[in-house]
């Protein structure tokens, strides 16, 4: 036997890549692959993804009842599910504003206490006794500038070395009053339009007198003395109240 035969004939034939692909195309098609069988609906080139004629159809127009009753069962559950969302949000701001509405009203009765009453009389009489011990010097139309002038010297009379250290207990205690509502209001925790409509005569009139006091304060070392107050008023001032 011819050997250079031999050898050729017991060398394994290894198939090239191009033959290996199209028999392992084969073997899918065979073994029914939807895979490849889907494959080969799909022209060279062309995207498998739907066209858009097939995501935009009617399914509440659909031949079949039940394909459209299940559609608008779905856009009735989803229309459900809003109205509850936004019902629900509705009921949650609702419960805020009661509560805002009751720490108000909670600081109306806080001010109807005795030593609120009586501090606020106290400031009342004695500013009252220094004006008219030291009557306006400004005349009948006196400028709003000559006017807060005035009103700056008798709250620093009312709150001179001499007065007593009750009377400065007395204020102190207001001033803590009038930041806790202006607080209250500035942090939405109180209701704005019930505040006002307490306070804000009051807190005018006192920060009126008090201003220049608080300014001396905050230059003596307390930068925040009565910063609420004065927020409160300005505030107010800014914008009307709600009904008026």
């Amino acid at each position: 036997m011819d050997p250079d035969k031999t050898s050729f004939v017991a060398k394994e034939v290894v198939p090239g890549t191009l033959v290996q692909g199209a028999a392992f195309r084969k073997e899918r098609v065979s073994g029914k692959d939807k895979g490849a069988k889907n494959d080969e609906h799909v022209p060279e080139g062309a995207s498998p993804i739907p066209g858009v004629s097939e995501w935009t159809e009617n399914l509440f127009l659909e031949g079949d009842w039940r394909v459209s009753a299940n559609a608008w069962a779905g856009f009735g559950l989803r229309v459900l599910l809003i109205v509850g969302t936004l019902f629900t949000v509705y009921q949650y701001m609702m419960q805020r504003q009661e509560l805002r509405v009751e720490r108000t009203l909670a600081l109306v009765e806080l001010w109807d206490q005795d030593k609120y009453q009586e501090a606020a009389k106290a400031v009342r009489t004695r500013l009252a006794g220094l004006v008219k011990d030291n009557p306006n010097p400004f005349g009948a139309n006196p400028s709003q500038k000559d006017l807060a002038y005035y009103y700056a010297k008798i709250g620093e009379q009312a709150l001179s070395e001499g007065e007593p250290p009750e009377f400065q207990e007395q204020f102190d205690r207001l001033v803590y009053f009038l930041n806790r509502v202006s607080f209250c209001v500035d942090r939405n925790i109180c209701d704005r339009d019930i505040a006002t409509n307490y306070f804000q005569d009051y807190a005018n009139s006192f920060w009126r007198f008090f201003a220049g006091y608080a300014e001396k304060r905050r230059k003596q070392g307390e930068p925040a003395y009565a910063v609420a107050i004065e927020k409160f008023v300005g505030d107010a001032d800014a914008q009307p109240i709600s009904g008026n």
